[in-house]
């Protein structure tokens, strides 16, 4: 009974990243490592920053000690459910790199149930390339990130297909694929 708080956010987290990051191909290099079960999935219960940062900080730990983990979710289903607050946020994350000195060696992308990117309107089907069941954090190695830049000629238009993608599926069908989510 005690782990079903944080199985139900984890098991949704991996329902969202097969439907939309893989069957859509928002980012072509996730497949892999889903196959490979190389993601660390961990659940920060709590609402306040500074414990966050704390389970932050011990995800990245996690990452320094084991290579065979490519990457990691901190998923928040509790925390930050305003978009410009978690989006605010993002300094705030950035600056624990820096104090850690994980600058260059971790990447920070933040996917939130409320995402929306500058210059869109709210329902506007792009932003479900970072909108996700829960405020979370994704936590990529740098390297990683390069090498599947470096070895891959379509890297650059990834952005540019995921909108096209999205806008050819269109709102409403993403909001109900996005709802199917959560069972």
């Amino acid at each position: 009974m005690g782990d079903e708080p944080i199985k139900a956010p984890i098991a949704i987290t991996q329902h969202w990243i097969q439907s939309f990051v893989v069957d859509l191909n928002l980012c072509p290099f996730a497949k892999r490592e889903v196959t490979r079960n190389a993601i660390d999935f961990r659940v920060y219960e709590g609402s306040d920053q500074e414990g966050i940062l704390h389970a932050l900080r011990d995800a990245i730990v996690t990452l320094d000690d084991n290579l065979s983990i490519e990457t990691s979710f901190l998923i928040l289903p509790s925390a930050l459910p305003n978009f410009r607050d978690f989006n605010d946020f993002q300094d705030v994350i950035q600056r624990l790199l820096e104090l850690m000195n994980r600058v260059g060696i971790y990447q920070m992308v933040g996917f939130h149930p409320r995402y929306q990117f500058a210059g869109t309107a709210v329902d506007d089907a792009e932003n479900y390339t970072n909108r996700s069941p829960y405020p979370m954090l994704h936590i990529l190695r740098e390297s990683s990130v390069d090498r599947a830049v470096e070895t891959s000629a379509d890297a650059v238009l990834i952005c540019d297909q995921n909108v096209t993608t999205l806008n050819q599926l269109g709102a409403i069908e993403l909001e109900a694929r996005w709802r199917a989510c959560f069972g």
